[in-house]
């Protein structure tokens, strides 16, 4: 008998229970508003880039003077600035896109305490983070090859 006990409270060791409290369910139906906020602000973000990317990049092949108004911006050509901002449009709706689907999923899983809605939730915010991450190593590679570049022609 005593052994089964022991048995027990190793297995129990092994395979503990997670609790989740109110106030960590509070915290996790918090989060979701603000991700659904912010994915909401991230569409339209999303949507004014690519609505810019079909309007102005044209307008600038049309019209030449209005590259002046642009800035910086205006010493590229529309096309180049069509894509550049195709690019942004979307690098900007995939994580707008996850964080309204972890806000659906985390709020219907505390709201109605269904795990598996829980579950997918948070795997859509590890979609999310890892993003950010692959991202980010994209961004690291991009500026030291800049810096590499910049060395480079600077040795010439």
């Amino acid at each position: 008998m005593e052994d089964q006990v022991q048995f027990e409270e190793l297995e129990n060791q092994k395979n503990p229970q997670l609790i989740v409290t109110e106030d960590m369910r509070s915290y996790f139906y918090d989060i979701a508003k603000w991700a659904n906020f912010l994915g909401i602000v991230g569409f339209v973000i999303s949507a004014f880039m690519l609505m810019a990317a079909l309007t102005i990049g044209p307008t600038l092949n049309a019209n030449p003077e209005m590259a002046k108004m642009l800035g910086q911006f205006g010493a590229m050509d529309g096309a180049t600035f069509s894509i550049v901002f195709f690019i942004y449009g979307f690098a900007i709706f995939f994580p707008s896109l996850l964080m309204v689907r972890y806000a659906a999923k985390a709020k219907q899983g505390v709201l109605y305490g269904e795990q598996a809605s829980l579950d997918e939730g948070i795997a859509k915010l590890k979609s999310l983070f890892k993003y950010f991450g692959v991202l980010a190593i994209i961004f690291i590679g991009l500026y030291l090859l800049t810096l590499v570049s910049a060395v480079v022609g600077g040795i010439k």
